[in-house]
């Protein structure tokens, strides 16, 4: 069987040949001892007798007749690595093995992390990108947003629907039931008083084919554009009201860029 080198063992294996090795120690002491405690005193005949080797008194007692051959060899037991070798790779298996362990545990704590976010990320609080210029100056293009799903919506609440597998930010002019109107200088009137709108800073009537004044649908809600001349919004039956259930969310965070970060007015 072809020898392994110590750094091919295993932690069991390694303590295996410590114990193995503390024992034959210990055994080698003791005897040691014990034999030098029981050994007698030798005469000088004796000491003679036993320096002599054992082939020259086999050839002497033999008379000069045929050679004995050379006492049989004891198997040679395998060699054990000293002590102070094996307790270092010991120490650097079980480093490796805690490395192993805390890699293990930090993987697993990332790809928990990560679900957990993709999660959120998913069913509560979708992060949407802006593209077009529709919302200027409230949102511009590449701003990250955060949409929160849930609950009911006012007017001027920002909130981002679904449309043609396509997902449009606007915002909420009026609910169902109201009756929206818009002059020609692009001011809004709903249910007969003119809608304050601070976040404007331009009005225009932009693209509208609908009969003014218009009665929000049930279920449904008015939605415009902040960028009045561009936007293509409910004022347009290409899009038209926004049903509740085509509603994503509020948008109620910006969180990109973050010299910007913050909530949405």
């Amino acid at each position: 069987m072809a020898r392994r080198g110590l750094g091919q063992l295993s932690k069991k294996e390694l303590l295996e040949i410590l114990i193995a090795r503390e024992e034959s120690d210990f055994r080698s002491t003791s005897y040691a001892s014990a034999n030098h405690a029981r050994k007698p005193s030798l005469s000088t005949a004796e000491i003679v007798e036993s320096s002599t080797p054992p082939l020259s008194r086999s050839r002497h007692q033999s008379g000069g007749g045929e050679a004995v051959g050379a006492a049989p060899q004891s198997p040679s037991r395998p060699e054990i690595p000293a002590l102070e070798t094996l307790y270092a790779e010991l120490e650097n298996e079980l480093t490796r093995s805690r490395f192993r362990s805390a890699l293990r545990s930090t993987l697993a704590i990332l790809v928990t992390v990560a679900a957990v976010a993709v999660l959120v990320a998913t069913l509560v609080t979708p992060v949407l990108q802006i593209t077009g210029s529709s919302m200027t100056p409230t949102l511009h293009d590449g701003q990250l947003v955060v949409s929160l799903k849930g609950g009911s919506f006012s007017q001027g609440d920002v909130i981002a629907f679904y449309y043609n597998n396509k997902i449009l930010i606007k915002r909420v002019i009026a609910g169902p039931g109201d009756w929206v109107d818009i002059d020609q200088y692009g001011n809004v009137s709903v249910n007969d008083q003119p809608l304050d709108e601070p976040y404007l800073t331009d009005k225009a009537l932009g693209e509208c084919d609908i009969e003014l004044p218009y009665q929000v649908p049930d279920g449904r809600y008015f939605v415009m554009g902040d960028h009045r001349a561009t936007s293509v919004d409910s004022r347009s039956t290409t899009i038209g009201c926004v049903a509740e259930e085509q509603v994503v969310g509020n948008i109620a965070f910006r969180i990109w860029p973050l010299t910007e970060l913050g909530p949405i007015s």
